[in-house]
């Protein structure tokens, strides 16, 4: 039995309530994060196989995509690139990912955000931004993208679980403090097929935005509707993340027809290390 609790402090609800996101650091130790980047560079080796052997292939505002072994998977967006970009689900394709959505690290303050004791699963993906040619990414909100499929976004909290040191020079995630506050901000309509569901900055003040500037094995929470996006990674280091979305109950998976409850009831998996 653990003798440490990971929900949340009165000062981590007061954070996400009023800006809609919290950062805990180093929660993961420095030898769990050499075994998770291991995880997933085998899983977007994998990604890289199964797009070889024939997924089905498209393109959405002349971006590249391809729908292989049970995920979405983008690629950067200059001509030609066979670089992945984002793997959305992944924690199928190696089972120390999968482990992850049960950590207790995880469950614990995902049942205080969601309000539930009975959490699963709704999607998680995997963000590579390679050095030198990771891109950047819009200014958006999740919920809007989202809400067509389970209404209640406000109970769909993000964590971000970083496994390299992450800054401004190679892209780190920035968010804009107390936007979720305001609802589905408008979209960035007759701009393309996705335009809609990228936030119009003229709709919030770009001046508040923060970095999230964490060191490797932190931990960001954010909310469905809090403004986040990213700049290139310009620099000589990698910027990968992963991103975890869980929900109330046992519902369907977002990308999938599949269910993954996380956790059992009270107690969640605990740390290895």
């Amino acid at each position: 039995m653990r003798d440490r609790t990971f929900r949340l402090s009165d000062e981590e609800k007061r954070s996400y309530a009023e800006d809609g996101f919290f950062i805990r650091e180093c929660v993961f130790s420095a030898a769990e994060i050499d075994e998770l980047r291991d995880a997933v560079e085998d899983c977007a080796a994998r990604a890289t196989s199964a797009v070889e052997r024939g997924g089905e292939e498209y393109e959405i505002d002349g971006n590249r995509y391809c729908e292989a072994s049970g995920s979405t998977i983008q690629f950067e967006h200059q001509p030609g690139s066979g670089t992945i970009r984002v793997i959305e689900p992944f924690h199928h394709l190696h089972e120390r990912i999968d482990q992850l959505v049960d950590d207790v690290r995880f469950v614990e303050p995902m049942r205080d955000l969601i309000g539930d004791e009975r959490i699963s699963l709704f999607t998680d993906k995997l963000n590579l931004k390679r050095p030198g040619e990771g891109s950047g990414f819009r200014w958006h909100q999740d919920s809007p993208y989202w809400a067509h499929f389970f209404p209640d976004v406000e109970r769909l909290p993000n964590l971000m679980l970083s496994l390299d040191d992450t800054n401004e020079a190679n892209g780190c995630l920035r968010v804009i403090p107390g936007s979720h506050r305001h609802g589905m901000l408008p979209g960035l309509e007759g701009r393309g097929v996705l335009g809609p569901l990228f936030t119009d900055p003229d709709s919030f003040d770009e001046s508040l935005q923060v970095p999230a500037v964490m060191a490797a094995g932190s931990m960001l929470f954010f909310h469905a509707s809090t403004v986040h996006g990213s700049e290139p990674n310009e620099s000589t280091e990698r910027r990968r993340v992963l991103v975890f979305t869980y929900q109330p109950g046992a519902g369907r998976m977002f990308k999938t027809d599949a269910k993954r409850e996380a956790g059992s009831l009270g107690e969640g998996r605990a740390p290895s290390s």
